[in-house]
């Protein structure tokens, strides 16, 4: 049968799979990457138009040197257009590793006996965050492993905790969570604590793949995980992030399977994802998977341009699973947020010393454990803007509101203003002096790249309120 889009037109339904695995290879066999088709959707995506299955199908199969530098040219103008020089920091504190999953690439898998098995009590976490706070972090994505002892009411009172906790200057204004998928009732519950971006990772679209890497545990059912935040939309709570761990099947699936689960958000629900990530596989206790599928740095790099061209609007997280120089390189591509000074021993943050990686104590190993003043000092020897901003959150521009301000490019006017009261706010209670001057000198850059007038004065007098002990100065 000849392919036509129409064959595979897959109705979208609230809380109903969406994945067809013939509609995707069909995009992808059926894709005919002419140096002039690719040049036409690297344009399309640059007037800040979202890319079909079709379209993003085409970049992917598109492998040719001069294609692939298209491809990533128009990424870094797409990503300069929509996002400017600014980069979101945050990092992740691991609250329990109790899991009843066994998947096969993870070291907290249920069957793993050598992991040591921890969750943090109260004073614990307190403790966790007050060290992350000294450090001048804003923004926290509390992880937690699929078990019983997790839930929701849980999750909603560390969430309390963590914003009750205030160290000097510091505090933390959002907190993300990275946890088991659940009820429409317990992500209302989790929803009204406060929470920022709840992630549920698919792993993988691919189902086959997915059977055979989740074997025990709640995890192993493909379409509850494939639906999860279908729930959280229909709880009310609209800021979401989907990702998929590459490694575990074909990434041009995988990168489909992305687009078509934004696809399926904005039928359903009238928005997308708040954030896409993108780990690649890294070594664990008891590590079992196929090397068949492993992601090289050059597809890796090829993966977060299309990416980015594909959704434009859509933020894009890159962790420290990822070396420094690829963490480097592909933040010109695309990547809007990434987590620093990261420990992922449970309760490492209270430690005043690096300690050698110990996969009995990790979920998998990570290849950049620079401190926090280390990563920031780099982004803005870069040229790069720091920001620890969580204004849309708390002004409630998230989810179809987000959407309002974000999509015909007015967001820049908040994001650029609001990453230079924080980065002020850091060096003036965190940085060292060397990164001080090069977070002045680069604030002024800023400040004068405004074209505002008003818009400038405005942002020069919080400068100078922070300058005069006041914090939390927003727009």
């Amino acid at each position: 049968m000849k392919f036509t889009p129409e064959i595979y037109n897959i109705p979208d339904k609230p809380q109903k799979p969406y994945i067809d695995v013939d509609e995707i290879w069909g995009y992808l066999n059926n894709a005919k990457p002419t140096d002039n088709r690719v040049e036409e959707i690297v344009t399309k995506s640059l007037n800040k138009e979202r890319l079909n299955l079709e379209e993003v199908a085409t970049l992917i199969k598109a492998d040719k040197p001069g294609q692939i530098e298209l491809i990533k040219n128009g990424a870094r103008q797409l990503k300069e257009r929509v996002y400017g020089k600014r980069i979101v920091l945050f990092a992740p504190l691991y609250v329990g590793n109790l899991c009843q999953n066994n998947c096969e690439y993870c070291g907290f898998k249920a069957t793993n006996s050598e992991t040591v098995r921890k969750t943090l009590d109260k004073a614990e976490l307190i403790n966790n965050v007050e060290a992350l706070e000294k450090n001048g972090q804003k923004r926290l994505i509390l992880v937690y492993g699929e078990h019983p002892k997790y839930t929701p009411d849980y999750i909603a009172d560390n969430v309390k905790t963590v914003y009750g906790v205030k160290t000097g200057n510091g505090e933390i204004r959002r907190v993300n969570i990275n946890a088991a998928p659940l009820s429409i009732e317990g992500f209302k519950t989790v929803k009204d604590a406060g929470i920022g971006t709840y992630q549920v990772f698919q792993e993988t679209y691919e189902p086959e793949a997915y059977r055979r890497y989740h074997k025990g545990g709640r995890k192993s059912a493909y379409d509850n995980r494939l639906v999860a935040l279908d729930r959280a939309q229909e709880a009310g709570l609209d800021d979401v992030g989907i990702g998929v761990l590459f490694g575990l099947a074909d990434w041009r699936f995988d990168v489909m399977g992305l687009v078509r689960h934004t696809n399926h958000l904005e039928a359903c629900y009238n928005v997308g994802p708040h954030t896409i990530s993108f780990p690649r596989l890294q070594d664990a206790a008891e590590f079992k998977v196929d090397p068949e599928y492993a992601v090289s740095d050059d597809e890796f790099t090829r993966i977060v341009a299309i990416l980015r061209l594909a959704v434009p609007y859509t933020g894009m997280i890159l962790t420290a699973r990822e070396p420094m120089h690829i963490r480097k390189e592909v933040l010109q591509y695309g990547v809007s947020q990434i987590d620093a000074g990261t420990k992922i021993e449970m309760g490492a943050y209270t430690e005043e010393e690096k300690k050698p990686q110990d996969l009995n104590q990790e979920q998998f190993l990570i290849n950049d454990d620079r401190s926090l003043g280390e990563v920031i000092n780099e982004l803005l020897e870069g040229d790069y803007l720091p920001s620890f901003c969580t204004a849309c959150y708390r002004k409630g521009r998230t989810g179809e509101h987000f959407m309002e301000f974000s999509v015909p490019g007015f967001i820049k006017r908040f994001c650029t203003p609001n990453a230079i009261l924080t980065l002020a706010e850091y060096i003036m209670d965190y940085a060292k002096e060397d990164t001080a001057i090069k977070g002045w000198k680069l604030i002024d850059k800023n400040v004068s790249s405004l074209n505002e007038p008003k818009l400038e004065a405005s942002v020069k007098m919080k400068i100078d309120r922070i300058k005069q002990g006041q914090r939390d100065l927003y727009y």
